[in-house]
């Protein structure tokens, strides 16, 4: 025993340990499992129920400590929300049926989801389909019209832009690139649309 002791700190450490450690009651597990992984980043107070559960803590233990950190401020789903729309979409580019969709599996409430997107308008989620388009455009040079064109709204359409705005966008990046290229590049698949 005493070897193990002194791997693992020391006795005094060990004893110290022990008495910190007493068994907990369903409600103290619960809160050290929410704060556990409220630091690591924000969560829904679904991710938060479903850990609890996994867990085996009692539902009314679970609804009734949740309960308290949502009037606490710890836990919000609409600051989640807001939060996940704007990085999500800033950084992915995420169009807001994608987003919408990450935001459902997360176990946000249907209002909020909407009340979240309502921030992204649709100029702002058009200009990131361009701005997507542009930088994928390059790698799809030589390749046929056709398949630059499947190939760049079918990377929109995996990111959530409707189908009609996606092949709208890549039209115009297509036109734009073939009037800043020679004439052979344009003359080649112009009629195609």
């Amino acid at each position: 025993m005493r070897e193990h002791d002194e791997r693992g700190g020391g006795s005094r450490a060990a004893r110290e340990g022990r008495q910190e450690l007493p068994p907990q009651s369903p409600e103290e597990q619960a809160r050290a499992i929410c704060l556990r992984l409220l630091t690591g980043s924000p969560r829904t107070r679904r991710q938060l129920a479903d850990a609890l559960h996994k867990r085996g803590i009692p539902d009314e233990v679970s609804q009734e400590v949740l309960s308290r950190y949502e009037e606490v401020g710890l836990i919000d789903d609409a600051a989640f929300a807001g939060a996940w729309v704007e990085s999500r979409h800033r950084g992915r580019g995420l169009a807001r049926r994608a987003l919408a969709q990450e935001l459902r599996t997360k176990g946000v409430h249907a209002t909020l989801v909407e009340e979240a997107l309502e921030q992204l308008d649709s100029d702002q989620e058009e200009q990131t389909a361009r701005e997507l388009v542009e930088r994928k455009l390059r790698s799809t040079r030589g390749l046929e019209r056709d398949k630059r064109i499947r190939r760049l709204a079918g990377m929109l359409a995996r990111k959530g832009y409707p189908e009609g705005m996606a092949l709208r966008v890549v039209r115009r990046a297509l036109e734009a690139e073939g009037e800043n290229t020679d004439d052979s590049d344009d003359s080649d698949g112009t009629d195609d649309f």
